[in-house]
Formats: structure tokens, C-alpha cells, sequence
């Protein structure tokens, strides 16, 4: 038999050993590849920036097992929700987290060459017991899977040249123990590229269980219950949104009220739009206080990023920027509003490359140049340094926070950004916010640029919600539930005979 790892028995191996020279060969397939620089040659490995936490994007909160405890298989999918990336995708519509998503109406789907993988971040180092692959008609006859603490340094744990289409349930040959999962297709059944419907990864007996009791869930005070994630779907409109437009209301500030709450002075740089008195100290009560310098005064939300420095000297966004208010699902009418001191991290501090291009939009940009992980040594002169990223827009109805302050919200499940349903365990479809952040470059010389937090991939963002509930509420009801483009003042201009949702002092009468 030509496994290593069984589907049925064991087999011990030896773990492949790691080489430059195949790293150098594969970074030419794709900027996505673990490991590679933006111009396709192998990064030299270095230290990541120090961590503010462990974030990650989980529906559930991972229970630390024993490790190497198999002698019981859990039944919580450790990979459901989680972070994942790809060598390659057919299109936007078969992203890598479509793998992960629960869903047998999603998949993966690379370009058709060899090799390709596909990797998951498990959020920590859990002990794989039992892997289950679905494959779609275009499968993996030929593939291997391995397990990481780092993303960088691999164990094999099983591998075959006689993969089938269909399901396919593996259970590794050893103790298998990592923080992140990959499996890489060597060689294509079909001219066809991989496509992955599903990869599911369980733990020992007990592993993905949810201690709501653990400091950091925060309920919410009227939580939304009994709610079914809606699958209708209204009459396509081009645009379901508005605006809030902020400029910087405090800049270069280490604090971070949601990660290191009461702790001045224990994070990285932030740079702040909103709210003008965010700091480490802030509560709902110190922001419905507050004042913005949001285009709608009664934005007292607090919107939080790490500081853009270019050397030691910070770049600040110019004039009010772009925070859009979106329907991250199919059915842009089942939206409500965020509820009041609802809050969450958008992103990872510690996110690979490959993460970081696999959930935000385009990543960096600037001038003619799109698709960076980190920044380029130089922009058009004049030209702005821009970022998208996108917010998951499925709440738990239950939690205002958690304890890695990701775990209460969720993104939909569907083939692309604006298009799909609210997974089970978070049901209520929430505003999705997406950062559309620019800075300036002057010259153009970007050489030094960098975030506080680290390289470009680290970019991540923090959103305390203070709305005035009923503007909030006008707007989403206005807007996004109406399927209209509005602007900050709740006006879309291809429907003029609608009148704005705010008056002409952007507040709501």
C-alpha cells in the first residue's frame, strides 16, 4: 500500500525534512505560498512581532486537551471557522475558508496545476485525531498532509498516492500535535484543479467544547433568541450599504480598551477614528458620553487600528475615511442593527501572509500595485497606501464579547463576500463592516513604512459599537435592508426621489 498514516492501520514514517531549494522552486506558483516574499523568493525566517493575544476567527473556543490523547475522538470540528488560506484559488467564489465553513454547498478550488495546499489555523496546538476530507469530482490522487506549530516548520502525519473522490476519513499514524493543518496535493486525479468541499479535523474526547462560564464571555443584556439564519433571497440590488465616515480622533495611543482593558500603555501604538475620548479605560457608558468625529454625531463608536509609522514617524490617515456599513449575507433584509456595546477584533496580529490575503480583500495597495502582504519599497509618488478589510457580520445573539474577542461573531457561509447565510451558531446577520483605510505616501519613498504591530500582514482593526440605537437603526432599515447605495447622511443619489435617512446635520429627526 502506498499510505503513509492509515485509514485503517498505522504506519510509522519519517517526517520529510525541510528544503530551501523546493521552497525556492514553489514560490514562483503563487504570492500566497508560506514563506515566500511578495517578489516570489524564500523570506528569511524571522521572529514574529510580540503578541497582543492569541486571536484568531473561531465559532468556537478551542478547550486545551491533553495532547496526544486519541484514545477518544471528539466530535466538535476543531477547523470549522477557522482561518484558512491556499496556494491558489479558481476564483473569489471558491475561497479557502469554503473548506472550513460546514457547508456541503461551498468548496475549494485551486488552479489547475501541481502542486497546491490548503491550510488551516486551529487557533492553538491541538492533537489531530481523525481528519475527514470531501472531496468534489476534481480530487487529489496523490497528496500528503502535515502539522505545524509555526507555519513554518512541517511534520508529515500521512500521505498517499491513491486517492479516490468522495470522503475520506484518516486517522495519522502518529501523535500528531500543531497549531496549523495543511494538505498538499501533489498530483490531480482530473486536468481539473483540487476541489475541496469539506476538511474536518477532530481532537480527543471533549477537545472544542465551549466554556461560556471563562472570564471574557460578556452576555448580552437582551439577547436575540429563536432566530433561524434566513436563506430567502430578496431581488438582487448592486448595493446594500452606507457610510460612516470618520476622521483620526486620537492618534499614536498604546491602549486597546478591548484586548488590554484598564491597562494604559500595554499595547502597541493604535491610531483611533470615532469616538474622541477612546482610551484604555473606555465602557459603553464613557462613549455614549463622548463626542465623534464621525460625519453622524451620533457614531459614538470607537474604531481602532495600529499606527502606520514610516520609520518612527507616524503616517496619518488625511481628511475622513471610508468605514462602509454592508449586508454580509444574501438576504440583505434580514440585517439588524449592531446591539449597544457589542465589540470585536477584525483580523490577527499574527497572521501569516497567506492569511492575511485570504481574508482581506485585495490587501495592500498603492498606485498600479494590488495584492501585497507588506508594504513595497516605493509608490507612485502622490499616491495613497490603501487597505480593505472586511468584518464577519454573524453575531451569536448571546454575547456583547468573548475571550479572544472573535468568537461571539462569525462570517456567512457562501461563495463570495456578499453573498451567503449565517452559520447555525451565530444566526442573527449583523452590519459587516469594511475598513477602507488610505495613507499617504508623499514621495513615494515607502521603504520604512510599517505598522506598529509589525509588518503589513499584522494590520488588524477594534470596533466598540455606540451608536444612538435609533439612528442606527433608521440607517440599516434605510439602506442596507432597501438595498441602496447611501452615503453618510443615509442618501443614495440613483434614488433621488428617497429622501436622505438624516438631516442635513447628519442626525436623525
Amino acid at each position: 500500500m502506498s499510505d503513509t498514516g492509515s485509514t485503517s492501520g498505522a504506519t510509522v514514517f519519517q517526517p520529510l525534512p525541510f528544503r530551501p531549494a523546493l521552497l525556492t522552486a514553489l514560490c514562483g506558483l503563487t504570492l500566497l505560498l508560506a514563506g515566500c516574499s511578495d517578489n516570489g523568493r524564500p523570506t528569511a525566517l524571522q521572529s514574529k512581532p510580540q503578541m497582543d493575544m492569541e486571536m484568531d476567527h473561531a465559532g468556537v473556543t478551542i478547550t486545551p486537551q491533553a495532547l496526544g490523547d486519541c484514545s477518544g475522538t471528539g466530535t466538535v470540528n476543531l477547523a470549522q471557522g477557522r482561518v484558512a488560506s491556499a496556494s491558489s484559488v479558481q476564483s473569489l467564489d471558491f475561497k479557502p475558508r469554503n473548506a472550513f465553513d460546514g457547508s456541503a454547498d461551498t468548496r475549494w478550488s485551486s488552479v489547475a496545476s501541481d502542486p497546491q495546499w490548503i491550510q488551516v489555523n486551529l487557533g492553538s496546538v491541538q492533537t489531530v485525531c481523525k481528519i475527514t476530507l470531501q472531496w468534489e469530482a476534481a480530487y487529489a490522487k496523490a497528496f500528503r498532509i502535515e502539522v505545524s506549530s509555526d507555519a513554518v516548520n512541517w511534520t508529515q502525519i500521512y500521505s498517499t498516492s491513491s486517492g479516490t473522490a468522495g470522503s475520506q476519513t484518516i486517522t495519522p499514524s502518529v501523535i500528531a500535535e500543531g497549531k496549523y493543518v495543511r494538505l498538499t496535493g501533489t498530483a490531480r486525479g482530473t486536468p481539473y484543479g483540487y476541489s475541496l468541499i469539506e476538511m474536518k479535523i477532530l481532537g480527543p474526547s471533549g477537545s472544542g467544547t465551549v466554556d461560556y462560564s471563562a472570564p471574557g464571555w460578556v452576555n448580552a443584556p437582551s439577547p436575540v433568541t429563536g432566530v433561524t439564519p434566513s436563506t430567502a433571497q430578496p431581488t438582487p440590488t448592486g448595493h446594500h450599504e452606507f457610510q460612516a465616515n470618520c476622521s483620526v480622533s486620537r492618534s499614536n495611543l498604546m491602549d486597546d480598551p478591548i484586548v488590554f482593558p484598564n491597562q494604559p500603555g500595554a499595547s502597541h501604538s493604535h491610531t483611533f477614528l470615532g469616538n474622541t475620548t477612546t482610551n484604555a479605560a473606555t465602557t459603553l457608558s464613557s462613549l455614549q458620553a463622548g463626542s465623534s468625529s464621525c460625519s453622524a454625531p451620533d457614531d459614538r463608536s470607537a474604531y481602532w487600528m495600529p499606527s502606520m509609522l514610516n520609520g518612527d514617524t507616524p503616517v496619518q490617515p488625511v481628511d475622513k475615511q471610508v468605514i462602509y456599513y454592508k449586508s454580509g449575507v444574501t438576504d440583505y433584509t434580514s440585517v439588524r442593527p449592531f446591539p449597544a456595546g457589542l465589540r470585536f477584533v477584525v483580523g490577527d496580529v499574527n497572521a501569516t501572509r497567506e492569511e492575511f490575503l485570504a481574508e482581506s480583500v485585495v490587501g495592500w495597495e498603492c498606485g498600479n500595485n494590488a495584492g501585497m502582504s507588506d508594504f513595497p519599497v516605493s509608490c507612485q509618488a502622490g499616491s495613497q497606501l490603501n487597505i480593505r478589510y472586511q468584518a464577519p457580520s454573524c453575531w451569536d445573539g448571546l454575547h456583547l464579547d468573548s475571550p479572544n474577542h472573535k468568537s461571539h461573531m462569525a462570517y456567512p457561509v457562501g461563495t463570495t463576500q456578499d453573498n451567503g447565510v449565517c452559520p447555525a451558531s451565530h444566526p442573527v446577520a449583523l452590519p459587516k463592516l469594511e475598513f477602507k483605510m488610505a495613507f499617504p505616501t508623499g514621495n513615494g519613498d515607502t521603504a520604512l513604512f510599517r505598522l506598529a504591530s509589525g509588518s503589513g500582514h499584522s494590520f488588524h482593526y477594534d470596533f466598540f459599537n455606540a451608536w444612538d440605537p435609533a439612528t442606527l437603526k433608521a440607517l440599516v432599515d434605510g439602506c442596507i435592508r432597501k438595498g441602496f447605495q447611501c452615503s453618510a447622511q443615509g442618501y443614495d443619489p440613483y434614488h433621488p426621489e428617497v429622501s436622505p435617512v438624516l438631516g442635513s446635520d447628519y442626525r436623525l429627526h
